[in-house]
């Protein structure tokens, strides 16, 4: 209280002295100074006694506020005691009524726990069922099912077990059925569009000819992005319009959403993917393959029209020089009065010089037969040393990704002897053409020296 009273007589005297300091700047004599200062004390007098009365309700208000709540309290903590006693009560009531509940149920019990276990089955099998997608809900009534006979309050009725009965029979019955029915589908593109479903037993779902999948987490039909081969899909238009009888049709035992052997039909590489497999060596080996055909194709239509004109020129009477034949029979013409030998080293030059006319193009056939397997070779020592890199950073434990990898290096050896087999085939066939009529006109030749041979006897004798 004295604390109290020191700091509210050091205020009036602080405020005082304002007061006082506020009235010498105003006042003009000591009179009218003395007015102010009697004047000011009044209306402090007054204000304090004022704050004094605030300070003395505010005491009172908190002395009652505080008896209140001891009351509040003691009300509290006796409907505290009440509620405890109340709840041990009820604990033990309900520990009775379980007991009579356990007692009631007998064998019961047991044979909810196998219900229960059962509908649990069930509902794990719908979940993944495709007849769900033409029956939605059947997991929600079953969970609901669930739950009932697991509070240990209820029992499940009658017609709850004759529903899981009916479900379970249903699934049975639909699972042996190719049934059309309206559905939402959502395309690869992200786009919805209400058509019609074909649902071949719990296999698989098709629609517009396309094999569908059905996600059993948000419960919606997907056009799988990736479809296999064109033969596969060719059947399931047929089934989409026929109304009746048999159609035959690629289905997959293994799984409704894409099992391993639908799986294993989408995921295989068409020729073209596995030719961009081969990367820059199988392009390089490509390139060589259709530079090794063009030269075949060349040569031997070229070897085809010089055969034709070499066999012309033997039934001719006079010598062309639109072909090799024809060339060397004028160097006969030419060179009628020589001796044997200088003739026959002139056929034999006019040969040589025919020669790489007509094997043209065969040597390089034959390099691109022994190359092609070497850059095959290359390629795939490349892509293995490149997937055991990837083994090396990431580990062994994708054997998938490891085949994947393998399988693609071994693909620029399947291309280079995919080049390197037809073009040995090309090169014996132009190696062929060419020896055919390379062997022409070296008998040709060969007729024409002797020939020349016995004319000159045949002067001789005469002389």
């Amino acid at each position: 209280m004295n604390i109290r009273s020191f700091c509210l007589g050091f205020l009036i005297l602080a405020l005082s002295a304002g007061s006082l300091a506020a009235a010498e700047k105003n006042a003009a004599s000591l009179d009218e100074l003395l007015g102010l200062v009697k004047s000011a004390k009044i209306s402090e007098s007054k204000e304090n006694r004022e704050r004094e009365k605030q300070f003395v309700q505010s005491k009172n208000d908190q002395a009652r506020l505080l008896v209140e709540a001891k009351k509040s309290r003691v009300a509290e903590e006796k409907l505290s005691v009440k509620l405890e006693k109340s709840y041990d009560k009820n604990e033990v009531t309900l520990a009775a009524k379980k007991d009579l509940l356990h007692k009631r149920m007998g064998s019961l019990r047991e044979l909810f726990g196998h219900l229960t276990a059962t509908t649990g089955d069930v509902r794990s099998l719908f979940s993944g069922s495709i007849i769900s997608a033409q029956f939605p809900g059947r997991e929600q009534t079953l969970s609901k099912l669930i739950d009932k006979m697991s509070s240990g309050t209820q029992l499940p009725t009658i017609e709850e077990i004759e529903g899981l009965w009916f479900e379970m029979q249903r699934e049975m019955t639909e699972s042996g059925k190719v049934v059309k029915f309206s559905a939402t589908v959502v395309k690869p593109d992200g786009n919805q569009s209400v058509q019609d479903v074909v649902r071949i037993g719990t296999f698989n779902l098709v629609s517009q000819g396309k094999y569908l999948q059905y996600i059993a987490g948000n419960k919606s039909i997907v056009e799988l992005g990736r479809q296999p081969a064109s033969k596969y899909l060719v059947a399931l238009n047929k089934l989409q319009q026929s109304n009746s009888g048999v159609t035959a049709v690629g289905l997959d035992p293994t799984g409704p959403s894409g099992g391993s052997y639908l799986a294993a039909l989408i995921n295989t590489p068409s020729w073209e993917e596995r030719w961009h497999q081969g990367k820059l060596v199988g392009y390089i080996i490509t390139t060589v393959g259709a530079f090794a055909l063009l030269i075949a194709l060349w040569r031997i239509f070229v070897l085809a029209i010089v055969g034709f004109r070499v066999k012309s020129q033997i039934n001719a009477d006079s010598p062309n020089k639109g072909n090799p034949l024809g060339r060397i029979l004028l160097v006969n013409e030419n060179n009628l009065g020589v001796d044997t030998e200088t003739l026959e080293l002139r056929v034999a030059e006019a040969i040589l010089k025919e020669r790489p006319k007509i094997e043209r193009g065969v040597a390089s056939l034959k390099l691109i037969a022994v190359v092609a397997p070497l850059l095959g070779l290359l390629g795939t020592v490349t892509g293995m040393i490149l997937t055991f890199q990837a083994i090396t950073i990431f580990g062994s434990g994708d054997p998938q990704a490891m085949a994947s990898g393998i399988s693609s290096a071994l693909v620029t050896t399947v291309l280079g002897l995919c080049v390197a087999i037809p073009t040995v085939l090309l090169h014996t066939m132009v190696k062929a053409r060419a020896q055919t009529i390379l062997h022409i006109v070296e008998e040709q030749s060969m007729g024409i020296i002797a020939e020349h041979n016995e004319s000159v006897i045949a002067k001789q004798a005469d002389n």
